[in-house]
């Protein structure tokens, strides 16, 4: 049984004094009647609980040199935190040969020294469109394929509450950035700042504020045009709008037992669970429901731009050549001629290569990707007019133009027609 408290010793001797008994005092207290003889025993005697005994190190005289050493911490670390009891204890073994336990030195900081100070958490409630959060989380889901797990990508907005949940078989570099585009595409907008976890697939290093953002994630989150936060580690409650709504959106779409298609009707059926949620539940800062107060929040959103970066998994700062080429994956593309000398940003997407201007993002050209050739080119990178600092390429021959436009003809010639119209424009 446990030791009893200071009540329950008090109550003990109270209950006696006015004649209760024993056996009627330990069912009132829910102790054993032999604690209750025990208690009024000592009581009789005078004696005090042995088992409050004096600590170790007090006994060993080695109280002066804990203060001094505790006292010596608290200072180096300047209030911070507190001292770690563990670097006391294998000081005092290896200082003082102390040769009790851990928890003997643990319980007699506890008792003598104050602990730490209790720091509270500020509450605050961003404005509309300033913040976004997003985390993943898994669910096993029968998605036409049997019992897999899934991975959901939520995004909440902070001022509203409005959730979205983007579905994905992987959690990689391609299927973070695509889940990135359908949640702003639902959300019909993007906030100025996304508060993440430190995946690796956003900060590739470190974690927190000073954490190396993910040179990808990074390159995404300039075109797109919002701001890249990371919650400092094990801190939870700096994105406790998102961390709150993985439980309310599994309670939501209920998906234990049910069997979809595909990931498509399952995302149907998720998309339709959340809208009807959201008309539901009411968002605290407005005191509207999530629905409307969204509704409210859209117009101060940062528009979607025209075309959404498609997600890639590889990104390279590239010069370019006099040629009008940058090298990538051991191939040579070509990019239009104003960017001679210049630094653009290769991509490298699920299926194709992007070619972006390194300050707007915007694209320029694309590519397949992983081709048998190893040169490609688009000839109207050449075309154009000069600019302030790159003059225009000279223009292709006669020959040369004709040789391009029947290669590029979609009817066949026979060899010897190619040939006669190469000679009609030799003569």
């Amino acid at each position: 049984m446990s030791k009893l408290s200071k009540e329950q010793i008090v109550a003990i001797g109270v209950l006696h004094d006015r004649g209760g008994t024993n056996s009627a005092t330990a069912r009132l207290l829910g102790v054993t009647e032999g604690a209750v003889r025990h208690q009024l025993k000592r009581r009789g005697t005078g004696k005090v609980d042995g088992r409050r005994k004096e600590f170790m190190v007090e006994r060993l005289g080695l109280g002066a040199v804990v203060w001094e050493w505790w006292n010596g911490q608290v200072e180096l670390l300047d209030g911070d935190r507190s001292p770690n009891v563990e670097e006391l204890y294998f000081w005092l073994r290896g200082e003082h040969g102390y040769e009790h336990s851990y928890k003997s030195v643990l319980r007699y900081v506890r008792a003598r020294f104050p602990g730490r100070k209790l720091r509270p958490f500020r509450r605050v409630e961003t404005p509309p469109g300033a913040q976004s959060q997003s985390d993943w989380f898994e669910e096993y889901v029968d998605a036409g394929r049997g019992p897999e797990k899934l991975y959901g990508f939520l995004m909440t907005l902070s001022h509203s509450r409005h959730d979205v949940v983007v579905w994905s078989r992987s959690k990689n570099q391609l299927a973070w950035l695509h889940c990135h585009n359908e949640a702003y595409c639902r959300q019909e907008g993007i906030a100025a700042v996304n508060r993440i976890d430190n995946e690796k697939t956003a900060i590739s290093k470190g974690s927190g504020a000073w954490g190396e953002i993910n040179q990808c994630y990074r390159a995404y989150a300039r075109g797109m045009g919002f701001h890249v936060e990371a919650c400092a580690p094990r801190s939870p409650q700096q994105k406790g709008k998102v961390e709150r709504g993985v439980s309310r959106v599994r309670k939501v779409l209920r998906l234990a037992g049910r069997v979809f298609a595909s990931l498509e009707e399952l995302q149907e059926y998720t998309d339709l669970r959340l809208e009807a949620d959201s008309r539901r539940r009411v968002c605290p800062a407005t005191g509207l429901s999530v629905g409307e107060s969204w509704e409210a929040e859209k117009k101060l959103l940062r528009s979607l731009p025209p075309n959404l970066p498609a997600p890639f998994d590889l990104i390279k700062t590239c010069g370019v050549f006099p040629d009008c080429t940058v090298h990538f994956e051991g191939r040579s593309y070509v990019v239009p001629f104003g960017y001679v000398d210049e630094q653009v940003e290769v991509r490298g997407c699920s299926g194709t290569v992007e070619i972006a201007d390194c300050r707007s993002s915007l694209i320029l050209v694309s590519y397949p990707r992983g081709t048998g050739r190893r040169i490609l080119i688009d000839q109207r990178c050449y075309q154009g007019e000069a600019t302030e600092r790159v003059a225009a390429p000279v223009p292709m021959g006669a020959l040369s133009t004709r040789i391009q436009e029947l290669a590029e003809a979609p009817v066949q010639y026979r060899a010897v027609d190619f040939y006669e119209a190469l000679a009609e424009v030799a003569r």
